[in-house]
């Protein structure tokens, strides 16, 4: 009776799992194959099964018709044994033409069932019609759909492409699919074969799509219904100006967008389209919930347009890390969080550039965002006088719950930079001779003197993944 197995969820891109994204698909996909060729294998042994029995059914009415006939003829020969010895070679004759006649009889049976077999009827063989009704109801398919989701890579996609494209009665679907390393061919292919309900998410990355890649792709992706959200991280969409036919290439990608009429998350990790921005994102008829924009180097006039879009007032989750901010791009910045400060719920300004100074101009519009959960600034160069304001400035926060800061420029041996950028920071050796863990001690002690045990303060990088902070 079972007619759905959901496996969704089991798999996490984080930690906790024994066995990689990837391991699990494939240990999947191989025992949705194995299954699969059970139910086959038992269905033809079921219906060997029923043909044994059919013909074993046919031969026992066989046997009950000659029966009935030896039975008819018993009280007519023993009439004629008493009428002497004439008599009897008299009927001899006749018994050998009854002998006759009842080999007659049975071809006439044999030739009768025959008939009424191959017109699924009853008669003589009326258990016949049952076993044909019987042997049609059990060749109907019962169908069990597999929900899981996929991390498909080089080394699982053969795998999933069996699993996928086998037939009834197990179909695999598939919730949120997640591809890397693998060519738009295969990717093509995979988007074909996979059913289009159920599918909300696809994550494509490391994957040398190219835009012409991707604006033959995005027509596949609106064939799903309930598609919901489009993951784009280190694809090679990077948009080179003295290419041509780029900018018409761009525009077969916001078109492919704008079919996509269930979109609510989009995430674009090192397109690199200065200046295009607007184009993208003006094709989406509804607001986006969710956008990612790291390592995009996005421009002034990027962010004085997404200030001013339909989107603003609805984001829940604004990553712009690694797009450097400045003092021209500050009040795009501060009129977005003003938009949005009553609906963003995670904001990610890592790797932003944020000095001292930029940072206080920008803390009152942080602080106006009365909804927000989790606020990400590593990689940024602050001073720990910097980092003491940004955690007073998080304190008066009630919803706010986990902070990342950076790790003052006190902290790192000398030599670094007036300005020193994100990768500097993050490749700078620390001073031995500083205690790192004091400055941790000076935030946290406020914290605790402001009475917020709710809220986490953390300098780990490396362990702090928002997508687990939901």
């Amino acid at each position: 009776m079972l007619q759905v197995l959901d496996l969704c969820g089991l798999q996490r891109d984080e930690g906790g799992d024994p066995m990689g994204g990837w391991s699990l698909t494939v240990a999947l996909c191989s025992m949705l194959v194995q299954a699969r060729a059970g139910v086959q294998a038992r269905k033809e042994g079921g219906l060997a099964r029923r043909d044994g029995e059919g013909e074993r059914k046919r031969v026992l009415a066989l046997e009950r018709e000659r029966e009935g006939a030896k039975r008819e003829r018993a009280p007519r020969k023993r009439e004629r044994e008493g009428e002497g010895e004439v008599a009897m070679e008299t009927n001899g004759g006749e018994g050998r033409g009854a002998g006759r006649t009842e080999e007659e009889q049975l071809k006439g049976v044999r030739r009768r069932m025959e008939q009424e077999r191959r017109r699924g009827g009853g008669g003589g063989g009326g258990g016949s019609g049952g076993e044909e009704s019987s042997s049609r109801e059990g060749s109907r398919e019962v169908l069990l759909q597999v929900r899981a989701d996929l991390f498909v890579n080089a080394r699982s996609w053969e795998r999933v492409r069996t699993a996928l494209s086998g037939p009834d009665p197990l179909r695999l679907s598939c919730r949120f699919l997640r591809v890397e390393e693998l060519s738009v061919s295969n990717t093509r292919r995979l988007l074909e074969l996979a059913p289009p309900r159920g599918l909300l998410g696809v994550d494509l990355r490391y994957s040398s799509l190219g835009m012409e890649g991707l604006a033959s792709l995005l027509p596949l992706l609106a064939s799903f219904p309930a598609l919901g959200s489009l993951r784009l991280h280190y694809c090679n969409l990077e948009l080179r100006g003295d290419a041509a036919g780029q900018e018409e290439v761009l525009k077969e990608v916001a078109l492919g967008l704008s079919r996509l009429p269930e979109l609510r998350r989009l995430s674009l990790t090192a397109l690199r389209l200065p200046g295009h921005l607007r184009l993208l994102l003006s094709s989406l008829a509804r607001p986006l919930h969710v956008l990612e924009l790291p390592y995009l180097s996005l421009s002034p006039a990027d962010l004085a347009f997404l200030s001013c879009s339909h989107h603003a007032s609805s984001l829940q989750r604004l990553d712009l890390s690694e797009n450097r901010l400045d003092t021209s791009s500050l009040p795009s910045v501060r009129r977005l969080l003003s938009s949005a400060s009553s609906s963003l719920l995670h904001l990610t300004l890592s790797g932003c550039g944020l000095t001292d100074g930029l940072l206080g101009a920008l803390l009152p519009s942080v602080t106006c965002c009365r909804a927000l959960r989790s606020l990400g600034l590593a990689l940024n160069p602050l001073s720990l006088a910097g980092l003491t304001r940004l955690v007073k400035g998080a304190l008066g926060m009630a919803s706010l719950r986990h902070l990342l800061y950076p790790n003052a420029l006190e902290e790192y041996q000398p030599g670094l930079p007036e300005l020193p950028s994100s990768a500097q920071l993050l490749d700078w050796p620390l001073d031995e001779l500083q205690d790192a863990s004091a400055t941790s001690s000076q935030l946290h002690r406020l914290v605790r003197e402001a009475g917020r045990t709710d809220l986490v303060l953390t300098c780990d990088l490396l362990n702090y993944h928002h997508d687990l902070l939901d």
